[in-house]
């Protein structure tokens, strides 16, 4: 039997150097695998070094990604926490050394709610407690938004102006995050690890990290997870079955119903989880940019390191749309005599964004006096991300199947049609006997609740009832005994009221204990869910104070923000609170969980 070394009481190391080596070498002899007994000396080991990993998500991704930071990081010697960061407040600080941050931005620049309440808690004297930590920052975001991952940025910041010590710079993740994660997991681990102190180092360089983020062989590489059968790494063709609009004459949207085969595909989900959806792009789209560019599309270039042609690279690859930062750079720069130039400037960011409102890459190719090579230009493009759609069905009501409900983008603009990619690929390209590569995403924090007699309130106008469609299924088929009341709205009732027919048998046989409606454009004052739950405060009041769980689904940027305006007046005006505790009401709803949000 091999002994594991421990280091005594009387070596030149502080008590924290001690028990962080000692801890140290348990892991690593560990991870050798070589048979061991512990030394007699009564000195204290720890199961590894200690790291906490809070994480602020929207979706889930955030939080999926911390899981496997922490995998990763106990494979390296480290014993890792992942805590919401929403319960920052049980959290003993003084005993915490070393903190890494993982989140994502939703809309434009806001916190994710669960993380929300402690960016709050962070403008506090309370937030000292907080000045000893060594901390690094992972922000994810997406770069088409002007407030690019300003939550992690904000977060990154106040930390540091608190006294707080970054051993690691912050990166900031793209919505193609993988190798920028990587990296930064890679040094982050790494810094952590040496620990700022000689003795760290010393240690550190016993298990030395290969480029390919193992060490010596024994970890798994970073951030990848148990290998699926399908999963977004590798998405399942799912035959589609139905398309139906849901949108009748007289209505100036194109709301459709999809239904898609999982049989055969290992997929499972659960109601309140989202669909990723594989698109192509418009052969349309592809041809023009192709014409703006002179290409036949029959050019080679690299993608990822596969050769392929540039027209199969923009249909099924590229985003061929959105342009990134560094595409506008290029084409201000080259396109000196154009409008876009004066634009580009830290000081000109609003009117930047409301000048490439309504335009896409094609645009600004059409700015230059001559065009890319078709190697330089797919430098410049982002890769076609998936997109994430809230299913609309129950599992337990349609085994084998998932629904969603989504409303084709397509308006005019500066002179052309344009057109949702995700969005106007399933109503128009996928045919009978097409598929759509799909796979599932778990939205780790929006469910119904899993107590079946809870009250629930649900606010959804437009294409945000498709998640509560899947609640009131998932609960009609398990037999909840809870109450259920629905906020719809859109713009008429008589062309937009989705889902009318079962939304009205549900509310006849009980099902749907209320129905509150709001369209929109059938009075002269528009009407909105926000005024429909004010309506009624009284009642929403008495519903929350019997436990009831308040969801919303739909726009972030207007509708999602109305309704939490009206939750905080429904505390004071029903419930007689004073502002400041109505804000304490609704920040001890999300912590219990009761107030939950799929926003977008």
């Amino acid at each position: 039997m091999t002994e594991i070394p421990v280091i005594p009481d009387n070596a030149p190391f502080s008590t924290e150097q001690r028990l962080w080596l000692n801890g140290f070498l348990a892991g690593y002899f560990a991870r050798l695998s070589l048979p061991a007994t512990i030394s007699s000396n009564p000195a204290p080991v720890t199961l590894g070094v200690p790291l906490l990993i809070l994480f602020g998500s929207q979706t889930g991704t955030a939080e999926v990604l911390a899981k496997r930071i922490a995998k990763e990081a106990a494979s390296r010697g480290f014993d890792p926490r992942v805590i919401d960061a929403s319960k920052h407040r049980t959290i003993d600080w003084k005993a915490e050394a070393t903190l890494f941050i993982v989140t994502s931005t939703y809309g434009d620049g806001d916190m994710p709610d669960n993380c929300q309440p402690f960016w709050d808690w962070l403008q506090t004297p309370e937030a000292k407690a907080l000045a000893h930590l060594r901390f690094s920052v992972l922000a994810l975001g997406d770069t088409s938004y002007t407030e690019f991952c300003a939550a992690g940025k904000k977060i990154d910041a106040r930390l540091a102006q608190i006294g707080a010590r970054p051993i690691f710079p912050r990166a900031d993740c793209d919505v193609d995050y993988e190798s920028s994660a990587k990296a930064w997991t890679e040094g982050a681990l790494a810094a952590a690890l040496k620990g700022g102190t000689n003795s760290a180092d010393i240690s550190a360089n016993l298990l030395p990290v290969s480029s390919n983020g193992s060490s010596n062989g024994h970890a798994t590489a970073v951030l990848e997870s148990s290998p699926a059968e399908f999963s977004k790494g590798n998405p399942f063709p799912a035959p589609l079955l139905k398309n139906i609009c849901l949108s009748k004459p007289g209505s100036s949207k194109e709301v459709r119903h999809y239904e898609l085969s999982l049989e055969g595909s290992g997929l499972s989900y659960e109601a309140g989880d989202a669909l990723g959806v594989v698109p192509l792009n418009c052969p349309e789209a592809v041809r023009d940019l192709l014409a703006a560019l002179r290409c036949t599309g029959e050019e080679s270039v690299s993608i990822n390191e596969t050769t392929l042609s540039l027209r199969e690279a923009f249909t099924r690859h590229l985003d061929i749309t959105k342009p990134s930062h560094e595409l506008l750079a290029a084409i201000a720069q080259r396109a000196a005599a154009s409008e876009l130039p004066p634009l580009f400037g830290s000081e000109r960011a609003a009117d930047l964004k409301q000048w490439l409102w309504g335009r896409s890459i094609i645009d600004l190719l059409l700015l230059l006096p001559k065009p890319f090579s078709a190697g330089e230009f797919v430098k410049f493009l982002r890769k076609l991300a998936p997109r994430l759609y809230s299913i609309s069905s129950s599992p337990k009501a349609h085994p084998g199947e998932v629904h969603l409900t989504v409303s084709a983008v397509r308006y005019q603009t500066h002179g052309r049609t344009r057109k949702g990619v995700a969005s106007t690929f399933l109503a128009d390209r996928v045919g009978d006997d097409d598929r759509v590569n799909v796979f599932v995403h778990s939205a780790h924090g929006f469910k119904p609740p899993a107590n079946y007699d809870a009250p629930t309130i649900m606010v959804g106008p437009g294409t945000g009832i498709a998640p509560f469609r899947a609640f009131l299924e998932e609960r009609q088929a398990g037999g909840a005994r809870g109450k259920n009341w629905l906020f719809f709205g859109d713009q008429k009732r008589s062309a937009d009221f989705l889902y009318e027919e079962q939304l009205i048998a549900w509310h006849k046989e009980g099902h749907l204990t209320r129905l509150d409606l709001a369209f929109s454009r059938d009075q002269q004052e528009k009407v909105y869910v926000q005024h429909r739950m004010l309506e009624c405060a009284a009642e929403l009041w008495s519903w929350l104070q019997d436990g009831a769980h308040f969801y919303v689904c739909g726009d972030a940027s207007r509708m999602a923000k109305d309704v939490d305006a009206a939750l905080h007046a429904v505390a004071q005006r029903a419930g007689g609170l004073p502002s400041d505790a109505a804000d304490e009401f609704v920040r001890t709803l999300r912590d219990e969980k009761r107030y939950q949000r799929d926003v977008y």
